[in-house]
């Protein structure tokens, strides 16, 4: 019998089970202590005459939510405060509708993990540096303003409307490779909102996330426009105010890289700049 028992001790199935037995009554011990997370959120309704932006405090049992911030507010607005106003769509990073400022940074509600650490508070604001129109929502007219600017999309000479939809524009994997880092843009403005230059030039500077749709144009195979679009930025705010601070870069929740884009901008413009000098000296030449 002892020799039994000895052999049951050290059975490796049966040691392994004793381990994950005891593991487990201990996780589901732990889930039963509730885990009371406080956000700090970011609270202004227009419509409330002489109401005043406030930072409105939650809790949520971290037990009872799902992992991402975006999930945290989902939560309260569902019940516990069904004003709360915030805009989300795919809940998968792919919509951009759900930026935002979380703990000093911007990013996308739903790509954002809760900060675990009960002990914190974590504050939410909408995008920094834009009107708000309520809570979490800022007003993104002048953003899409600025990108329909840059006309994103195929532009072909010699083409009538007539001629649209009916020829295939192909494309070889090279140059299609180029457009690699640039498509994936969902136009969050994560990176824009995070610039000081278009802090402070919104009106005039167009940002590194609409530099960067204007860019991949500019490379796209396809597109006969390169030198007008090139034309365009061609002023001391639409490009030049980018003073490679790189904030954009490390605020895109995507992994992009909007200032490598806009310096590839700036690159261009000085070859287009050097031929149409050239061109505008060899007119002179010929009409002296």
């Amino acid at each position: 019998m002892a020799t039994s028992n000895f052999v049951s001790l050290v059975n490796p199935k049966a040691v392994g089970l004793q381990l994950f037995q005891k593991s487990y009554a201990k996780t589901a011990a732990a889930a039963t202590q509730p885990r009371m997370k406080k956000f700090a959120i970011y609270s202004w309704d227009p419509e409330k005459r002489g109401d005043k932006p406030k930072l409105q405090t939650y809790e949520v049992d971290l037990n009872e939510c799902g992992p991402m911030v975006l999930d945290a507010l989902i939560k309260i607005k569902n019940e516990i405060d069904p004003t709360l106003t915030f805009s989300s769509s795919c809940s998968e990073g792919i919509c951009g509708s759900c930026s935002m400022n979380v703990g000093g940074n911007n990013t996308l509600a739903c790509l954002c993990k809760i900060d675990t650490n009960t002990s914190k508070t974590t504050k939410i604001y909408p995008l920094p540096h834009m009107y708000v129109m309520k809570d979490l929502v800022p007003d993104m007219n002048n953003f899409y303003a600025q990108y329909s600017s840059i006309e994103p999309y195929l532009k072909k000479k010699n083409m009538t409307e007539a001629d649209i939809g009916k020829k295939q524009y192909l494309q070889n994997m090279q140059d299609s490779a180029k457009l690699d880092g640039l498509y994936e843009c969902i136009l969050c403005a994560c990176c824009s909102t995070s610039c000081p230059s278009y802090w402070w030039n919104s009106d005039k500077y167009l940002g590194p996330a609409v530099l960067m749709q204007a860019y991949s144009w500019m490379i796209d195979s396809r597109d006969d426009f390169t030198n007008e679009r090139l034309a365009l930025m061609e002023d001391s705010f639409t490009v030049y105010s980018c003073h490679t601070i790189m904030n954009c870069t490390k605020a895109c929740p995507k992994g992009l890289n909007p200032g490598k884009a806009i310096g590839e901008i700036k690159k261009m413009l000085i070859l287009y700049n050097a031929k149409e000098a050239a061109k505008a000296a060899e007119k002179s030449s010929l009409s002296a």
